[in-house]
């Protein structure tokens, strides 16, 4: 994948952001997914690849854009997988909470898990506690090892979790343990890439959220040095059989950080929409906009913040809402 490329996709997210914080605090999710997807699939088509969407909006009779499947960029370029999630946190910026995202991830052709919309156990973690973790064994095992790890008492860790009735036992092991909890009413995504980052305060994730997120978290991971490990959690015959054609017929099957993304050629790219631990939100002044975006890529370890100052007088569709 060329270098230029990361650039590109930052303009992606930026677009996606931008249309869509004109929702926050509104209360209308749906508009407010709607104005981040048609602004990012606006943009895709002047990024210099051949790209197709793996993790999107849903199937092609789902979705009317960024559906999966669908074919993305000027036809000229490195043929990529591309995973989208052009607001993460549809909620939150209905309600104007912390963390909500505009976020993306591709890899060479053939590299990302095509993830089923469905749930996915995930725990995650920084670079300090790569190896150290496993999905399948108690929870103070895994707040032990990474409290060695980062060399830090149980006590002063920090773990992240959805703030779901699933969770409730999970919940009360952390809390048994001694390990401080930061509960989030949506937003994993962001969750699993605090955990890399020392500011944000933030250790370890645990619990179960979308497998198309789980993907796109690993990615940023496998940028950052970081490790997420995943189990697909079918809730219906449907779903297991989705799990079938993927190959996956052991849904106990634990999928490692080469499962969810393959060689080391991937690139991450997120656009805060509302202010976060990591990235501040969207801004406008009425003639222009400002962004914080974070871009990754996987092969050299380069990460990059940049901020952006938008001029919406060029935009004026971003400059009213109805």
């Amino acid at each position: 994948m060329e270098r230029s490329l990361s650039m590109e996709l930052v303009r992606v997210t930026e677009a996606a952001a931008l249309a869509s914080a004109r929702w926050m605090g509104r209360g209308k999710k749906d508009e407010a997914d709607d104005a981040a997807t048609t602004a990012m699939r606006n943009v895709f088509d002047t990024v210099p690849m051949k790209g197709t969407v793996v993790i999107g909006e849903g199937e092609m009779d789902e979705a009317p854009m960024l559906y999966i499947g669908e074919k993305l960029g000027t036809g000229y370029g490195p043929r990529v997988d591309v995973a989208v999630d052009p607001l993460e946190g549809t909620n939150i910026v209905a309600s104007g909470t912390w963390n909500a995202l505009a976020v993306l991830a591709i890899a060479d052709h053939g590299n990302l898990l095509h993830a089923p919309d469905m749930y996915m156990d995930k725990i995650a973690v920084g670079p300090e506690s790569v190896g150290k973790i496993d999905i399948n064994a108690p929870v103070i095992d895994n707040l032990k090892a990474v409290a060695a790890a980062k060399n830090k008492n149980i006590e002063d860790l920090v773990a992240v979790i959805l703030d779901r009735p699933r969770h409730q036992q999970i919940i009360q092991d952390i809390r048994e343990a001694g390990a401080r909890i930061k509960l989030i009413s949506d937003g994993d995504v962001a969750a699993a890439i605090n955990t890399a980052f020392d500011d944000t305060g933030v250790d370890i994730l645990f619990g179960s959220g979308g497998a198309p997120e789980g993907v796109i978290a690993a990615v940023a991971l496998k940028c950052l040095g970081g490790e997420l490990q995943g189990k697909l959690l079918p809730q219906n015959d449907e779903e297991l059989e989705r799990c079938k054609r993927m190959g996956i017929e052991d849904v106990n099957r634990v999928l490692y950080m080469d499962d969810l993304v393959k060689g080391d050629d991937a690139i991450f790219a997120a656009t805060g929409v509302t202010d976060g631990e990591l990235l501040k939100g969207v801004r406008f002044d009425g003639s222009n906009g400002t962004t914080q975006s974070v871009v990754m890529r996987a092969k050299s370890g380069t990460v990059r913040f940049i901020d952006g100052r938008h001029s919406l007088k060029k935009k004026p569709d971003l400059v009213i809402k109805p």
